[in-house]
């Protein structure tokens, strides 16, 4: 099934297409007050950093972010939610539990009567940004080749898959306490979408030589797959969004017209190596399918 970022409707007679809601509609679902609250967790790829309308300047929260969008949504077609965004630049799971600069535990906003939790959380534990800044400088010392990944795995071992490895662990337990805080949430975890060519082929745009375009391409796979992992292992009343498929095609690579993720190079209001709106939207249009559908809960 192909999910167009841009026209994504539920099938319910009410639906609404979420690039459309208004950001008033965001303003009154957070202060209704009523229906099943909603907490929004985890990194830049979820606080929509870059994007127009910052909500939180030093968290990089914008109003173009997914959970932002998600909450426009249920404010058009449904039960009015009350809507929490801690959603922070740079956060990785030590946030989860630790302040972040004036910003409190991300813990800290889920209650008991929390409803619904969607996650995206762990690039950073992998240090996804640092990664790509050692690529683009190794590039120029053998453009051909695959000097980064040879970078990472200089000692006979690939030290991102031992970051991905330890980032599982730490999101395992991240899950576990979210259940714990919120025993009747729904929880969402939202995977990343596809940076790069999915095929792996190398373009001049982005300055990474060419054969480290498939290393990246699958250490992010690595990434969401651990993370798919623990969103199973989490049990009932969890379900993982696969951010990754719907955005094939429309990767750092591609024509600014067909690009959802921004190059090295970005566009004005947008960040590099970020979704940008419609990257953002075909993210909440990835968490949507999952919320609605039907949970098993224990």
């Amino acid at each position: 099934m192909v999910i167009s970022a841009a026209t994504f409707t539920l099938s319910a007679p009410t639906a609404t297409p979420i690039s459309t809601v208004s950001a008033s509609a965001e303003t009154s679902v957070a202060s209704a007050g009523s229906g099943s609250p909603y907490v929004a967790l985890g990194d830049s790829y979820a606080s929509g950093a870059g994007l127009v309308g910052v909500k939180d300047a030093e968290c990089d929260r914008t109003s173009g972010s997914y959970p932002s969008l998600i909450a426009r949504f249920f404010a058009a077609v449904g039960p009015r939610h009350t809507f929490k965004d801690v959603t922070c630049s740079g956060a990785t799971t030590h946030d989860f539990w630790n302040a972040r600069g004036s910003k409190p535990p991300q813990i800290d906003a889920l209650t008991p009567d929390t409803k619904l939790v969607t996650l995206t959380l762990g690039g950073n534990d992998v240090g996804f940004s640092g990664v790509l800044a050692t690529c683009a400088r190794l590039a120029s010392s053998d453009r051909d080749g695959s000097p980064c990944e040879r970078y990472f795995t200089a000692d006979g071992k690939d030290v991102l898959e031992e970051r991905v490895a330890t980032m599982e662990g730490r999101v395992h337990d991240v899950l576990a306490d979210i259940r714990r805080r919120s025993p009747h949430a729904k929880m969402i975890v939202v995977g990343y979408p596809a940076l790069f060519p999915d095929d792996g082929v190398s373009c001049p745009e982005v300055p990474f030589a060419k054969g480290d375009f498939a290393y990246l391409r699958d250490t992010t796979k690595k990434a969401n797959r651990a993370l798919a992992r623990q969103a199973v292992a989490a049990g009932a009343g969890t379900s993982f969004a696969d951010t990754y498929t719907p955005t094939i095609g429309h990767d750092m690579c591609r024509p600014r017209a067909e690009r959802w993720i921004e190059s090295l190079s970005p566009a004005a209001n947008t960040m590099a190596a970020h979704p940008n709106s419609l990257g953002q939207s075909a993210m909440a249009a990835s968490a949507l399918w999952q919320i609605y559908k039907p949970f098993r809960m224990s």
